[in-house]
Parts: structure tokens; sequence; C-alpha cells
């Protein structure tokens, strides 16, 4: 049998609910390997076919999606209207509410959504895409080798036309700052311990808070093109700013936020919005 193998296949950048870090945004590259017998042309699979089709189903039904693991006993669902309406509580007691279009979520039949379960998933989506020929699809998500500091969150962004506009999809992240063109690790550290597993939301689209069995939770709301988004979760794990949260405004916020409290030192802030992009952020004048 051959094996056919494409690695970096394609980034996933998503959100999933975890039953003890709660909503904790991550990003994987995706390698694949195709088993099977040869086509008459010689070929498992022509490589830009397995492009094509295994890059779409990631994108259509994952990629900038909530991923749910709807057997863990905390997690209540129900659908109605083209919408869900989903609780899921925390090993801690906390609870996580999200409302909104069904296209913004993804539900795996698991306890828990790791990478090897949302591979099977995945895997499970394809299987019926390919020609007999193909006997083995493995899939493997793999997660960005970052030597420093890293944090995982999580935003939604109502004005953008495309998928970035559901409120809970997110990144995994590396963040380099230089000041006065030295790396400094402290820096990179302290603000990646302070974004950890958060929720970065703009102010204007807190619709209320709320105290619950002594926890103090925020209420998001907006209304994007795909439809009206709620979302609710812990007020510990929120981080407020007046701005939309793209990766560019998040870079000149973390510059300004060290000019001032620096003022004698130049900084350049490099913020990672998943896996090799991102945006800079340079101290003014």
């Amino acid at each position: 049998m051959s094996r056919l193998f494409v690695n970096q296949l394609a980034t996933l950048d998503l959100s999933l609910l975890d039953p003890s870090r709660g909503l904790l945004g991550q990003s994987w590259s995706v390698d694949v390997v195709l088993e099977g017998a040869l086509d008459p042309q010689g070929m498992v699979l022509d490589f830009s076919e397995v492009k094509k089709r295994i890059k779409s189903i990631i994108d259509l039904h994952f990629d900038h999606r909530l991923v749910v693991p709807s057997a863990h006993p905390g997690c209540r669902l129900s659908q109605s209207n083209g919408c869900f309406d989903l609780v899921f509580e925390l090993k801690s007691g906390h609870t996580i509410r999200y409302q909104g279009p069904s296209e913004a979520i993804a539900i795996i039949d698991t306890q828990c959504a790791t990478p090897r379960e949302i591979s099977a998933a995945i895997h499970t989506t394809l299987r019926p895409m390919f020609a007999e020929n193909v006997r083995h699809i493995h899939l493997e998500l793999r997660t960005e080798d970052i030597p420093g500091a890293s944090y995982c969150y999580s935003h939604g962004l109502k004005r953008h036309q495309g998928n970035c506009q559901r409120i809970a999809h997110g990144h995994r992240s590396q963040i380099q700052i230089y000041r006065d063109g030295l790396r400094s690790p402290e820096l990179e550290y302290q603000w990646a311990g302070r974004w950890q597993d958060i929720f970065i939301a703009t102010r204007a689209d807190l619709y209320r808070e709320f105290q619950d069995h002594q926890i103090r939770y925020a209420h998001f709301r907006y209304t994007a093109s795909q439809g009206q988004f709620d979302l609710v979760l812990p007020m510990d794990r929120c981080y407020l700013v007046d701005f939309d949260s793209t990766v560019e405004n998040l870079a000149e916020y973390i510059c300004g936020q060290l000019s001032r409290e620096y003022p004698e030192s130049k900084f350049r802030v490099m913020a990672f919005e998943g896996i090799g992009k991102g945006a800079i952020g340079i101290s003014a004048d």
C-alpha cells in the first residue's frame, strides 16, 4: 500500500470548551497521511485534490468554531430555528453559556475536546469524500513549538464579514516584546500570563453583568451578518478593551500599555494570531 503525506496542509484556529480550563483558544497545524492503492495516474490522490478536499472540510466544519464535547456530563444543548442554546458547567461549578447560529459551533460526541478527539471527528467527516482506493486517512493536529511565552485567547469580531465574527473562536499565540532593541522574556511572560485562557471582549459588547451563586458573570451580545451572538462566562475570565480585538489593535494596545508603564523605553511588540501571522506595534517617537 502506498502512502502520501502533506504536512501543514491547513491551520486550524478555534475555541473549545474544556471542563477544567473553560473557554480555551487553540491553533494547530494539520498534517495528513493517505494510504491506499495507486490510481491509473500512479497516485493515491493528486496533491491538489488532497489540499482542496481536506482543507475545504476543515474550513467549513471546524475552523473558527466553538468545539463542544457534548458527552460531558455538564453539557446541555438544544437547537431551534438554526440556533444553538448551550450551557456548559465546569468542574469548578462555574458556567459558560452560548446562544447563537448553529454554524458557529462544532459538536463532537466526547467528554473532552482533545486534539485526538477533534482529529477523529474531522476524519469521520472526511471519509465519505474519498474514493475506495484511499484505504486510510491519518490526521495529526500539531501544536506549534513555541520556545518562549504563549497564551490562549478567544474573541469575536462583530464587524468582520467572514467567520472571525463568531463570538467564541480563538488562537494559541506567541508574543515577542523588544525593549530598547532587546528581547524581554520577562515582559513576554507577564503579558502571556495576563491573557492565558482569556476572552478578550470589546466593552461596548458587554450587555450586562450579574451574580449567580456568588460568582460574577459577564454577558456579551452583538449582532453580525451571520446572526445574533450571546456569550456568558465568569467575569474573571474576561479582559475588556475599548476597541475591536483585531490583532493589529492588540499589538498597538500592548505597546501603548508598556510605553505608559516604562516611558523611558522604546518598544516593538510582535503579537501573533495563531501560527505564523500577526501584527507589530511600535512605540511612538
